[in-house]
């Protein structure tokens, strides 16, 4: 039996962009989309990328990051469905012969975020996102591998949207998350609402439960680590103080300073505050 080679992974983060938005946040920032984590998995050959990113001159720039690193691309798995996550999937993956990998959940909710793209994302990034259509398919019960190596896509259900999922790499004590946990950048809460909070906390358990050493969060810091305890423990925190001020303020601005006021080292304020706008509304 030949030997199976071993694992490592990377991340390119791809860094904030403007969107196409006149007014700014209320403490000044102008309205920019959070860095996003592409994390790649390689073996000796081949290589798994995981969420691809937004436009395609960010995609590009990944595709070139691939090419560089010498590896085989022969999958390419979607954690979840909003469009940051997966809209350059069809160009990478034609570009590499790569097959495109999701949860029937994920392929439901990359359908819901075609159907709004014209109104939403177009809108924020006029001319900047490809041609991207749904090619995802699911794998047998949700498993592949890498070289010899297991990957396993676990369903995580509701976390900052429906039909979230995570891929665990257990031979290298690795989660990439997705969404479900941040590393250092304000959380999606616009879908927060009705219960959301809970079932996010819900995900995270379910996280925490593999055991993993090292977490690659869907939207991260790049000067902070992959550390998996404290990524874990800040994303708790984080949910836990945001419902806690939601209750305290009556306003959405009252909250989001409030909020700023408790995390201004977080990245991304816009992010926060379009949260508070839609928890508030």
């Amino acid at each position: 039996m030949s030997a199976v080679s071993a694992l490592a992974y990377d991340v390119f983060i791809a860094d904030p962009i403007p969107q196409d938005v006149t007014d700014l946040v209320p403490n000044g920032d102008r309205r920019v989309f959070s860095p996003l984590s592409i994390t790649l998995i390689h073996g000796e050959h081949d290589a798994v990328l995981v969420d691809p990113p937004l436009t395609s001159q960010q995609g590009e720039e990944v595709g070139k990051w691939i090419e560089d690193s010498g590896k085989n691309l022969t999958h390419i798995f979607v954690t979840h469905g909003h469009g940051d996550h997966w809209f350059t999937a069809d160009m990478l993956a034609k570009r590499f012969d790569a097959q495109v990998v999701a949860t029937a959940g994920t392929i439901k909710q990359m359908h819901v975020n075609v159907a709004i793209r014209e109104g939403f994302w177009d809108s924020l990034f006029p001319g900047q996102i490809p041609d991207a259509p749904v090619t995802a398919v699911t794998v047998p019960h949700n498993r592949f591998t890498l070289e010899g190596h297991e990957l396993v896509i676990i369903e995580v259900g509701h976390t900052d949207t429906d039909d979230t999922s995570v891929l665990h790499v257990p031979d290298l004590e690795l989660v990439v998350a997705g969404d479900v946990i941040y590393n250092g950048v304000h959380q999606f809460l616009r879908e927060a609402g009705n219960g959301g909070f809970d079932a996010w906390r819900r995900a995270i358990d379910t996280v925490e439960a593999l055991a993993p050493r090292w977490i690659v969060a869907g939207h991260k810091n790049k000067e902070l680590d992959d550390n998996a305890t404290r990524t874990i423990a800040e994303t708790r925190h984080y949910l836990d103080t945001t419902e806690d001020l939601l209750g305290k303020h009556d306003t959405s601005l009252d909250f989001f300073n409030a909020c700023l006021e408790r995390y201004p080292e977080r990245l991304n304020a816009g992010a926060l505050w379009g949260g508070a706008v839609a928890l508030y509304s």
